[in-house]
């Protein structure tokens, strides 16, 4: 692809890709100074609510005072850009309009803003990168399908579990394997009581937001990321909440392969993960019974087969992701995207919920994310947890259980939550 060489001369001429990033917490400040030592990139413009964590952020990157701009209107950013000066906005739907911008990255894990934002960046034929897979499992399908007839890139990131496990399944793919599993490792065991409140004082000791740690607690993240790569693959969970088994990297060959084989899984063909040593490495399971690629497994990796590991022992979050950029301006490349829904992760009580009840978001007190396949989900009327967010109880829903769309009235006032009945109505 000689990506490189391609920014190495953008950045002779003196055009290096101008990139607005939306939402810059923890990992989009992160990928801001990623982006800054990226030579034939630059952070264009940053959109966050707090426009002091934006300034902060280009202030770490060396900007002078007098060379930051904080606008409010596409006018005044488009002047800004073109003078030279790096613009910070409130506004996240002042990004896809911004002419001066050649990709829009979200970051911001919020499910509504990550629509519109996105949505925003399709119609203006803009690149738009997602961080936000939150958005992605919940309405990937149907922003897929209108980027490409637009003539534009939506992408899932580069370096977040999705893109790397995308990357893993193509390599065995393209050596002749059958995959038998794509998975992550989970650093922690699962904690489905986990809240904000529960998480602050961790939160606050890894600067990161509380709610989005409980959504890792929870598993609720987890969830999110392999549908995400069951939605791009085909893979589909072998059990609701997919297995989760603790074990070490010797032992993941043995765990993730069918039961007659002597491992845990009723079929060939799933996404899951592990609280095992690998995390935050991501692995798949292949299997050829081919006797000679068996022969060369064997003199190569001294492994029997017929299953063999691929193992991947790190991802990099956003600093991975200026490939996906690179990818999407230089190339019109996608790194990762839903091909059609084969899992859902869906609501599920944390406690028990009272009628009338206004149930909170991702990370909150209400609900964490399981994983179904889309046909389970269907089935049950189960609620996507991008949708979740703000509906109202109709009648009490105890502890664990499925929360389905009888059970509550859903927002739907929400840009999200009409784009998801679009998806449901054109390809559901």
């Amino acid at each position: 692809m000689e990506l490189v060489s391609k920014l190495r001369s953008r950045s002779s001429d003196g055009n290096p890709i101008r990139v607005g990033i939306v939402g810059c917490g923890q990992m989009g400040s992160g990928l801001a100074h990623t982006i800054h030592n990226v030579g034939g990139m630059r952070v264009a413009a940053i959109a966050d609510i707090d426009v002091g964590r934006a300034i902060t952020t280009y202030a770490e990157m060396g900007h002078a005072e007098a060379d930051i701009t904080v606008v409010e209107e596409a006018g005044q950013a488009e002047d800004a850009i073109r003078a030279g000066k790096v613009v910070v906005t409130p506004d996240a739907l002042l990004m896809p309009r911004l002419d001066g911008l050649e990709a829009v990255v979200e970051v911001t894990g919020i499910p509504d803003v990550g629509a519109r934002v996105a949505y925003d960046a399709i119609m203006n034929r803009k690149p738009i990168i997602m961080l936000n897979v939150e958005t992605d499992i919940t309405i990937g399908v149907y922003l897929d399908r209108l980027a490409r007839k637009s003539g534009t890139v939506y992408t899932v990131a580069s370096g977040d579990e999705p893109g790397v496990c995308k990357m893993l399944h193509e390599q065995a793919l393209l050596m002749g394997f059958e995959v038998v599993t794509l998975g992550k490792g989970k650093n922690n065991v699962i904690d489905l009581a986990a809240t904000a409140a529960s998480c602050a004082e961790e939160a606050a000791g890894k600067d990161m937001n509380p709610k989005m740690l409980a959504a890792f607690k929870d598993g609720t993240k987890t969830m999110v990321e392999m549908a995400a790569v069951s939605n791009a693959t085909g893979l589909v969970p072998d059990v609701p909440g997919m297995h989760g088994p603790m074990v070490g990297v010797d032992d993941l060959v043995k765990a993730f392969i069918p039961v007659e084989d002597g491992g845990l899984l009723s079929r060939s063909g799933v996404v899951d993960y592990t609280t095992g040593p690998i995390a935050p490495g991501v692995f798949a399971i292949v299997r050829s019974y081919d006797t000679r690629i068996r022969k060369e497994m064997k003199f190569i990796t001294r492994a029997e087969g017929p299953y063999y590991l691929q193992l991947r022992p790190y991802h990099l979050c956003d600093l991975e992701t200026p490939q996906s950029i690179a990818e999407a301006v230089l190339m019109g490349e996608v790194t990762v995207t839903a091909e059609a829904m084969h899992a859902e992760v869906v609501c599920t009580a944390k406690r028990d919920i009272g009628a009338g009840e206004r149930l909170d978001g991702i990370g909150g007190t209400h609900w964490h994310g399981r994983i179904l396949t889309y046909a389970a989900a269907r089935a049950q009327r189960a609620v996507p947890i991008g949708i979740g967010a703000n509906a109202v109880a109709r009648r009490p829903i105890s502890k664990g259980s499925t929360i389905t769309e009888d059970d509550v009235t859903l927002d739907d006032s929400t840009f999200v939550y009409r784009l998801r009945r679009l998806q449901d109505a054109l390809f559901g």
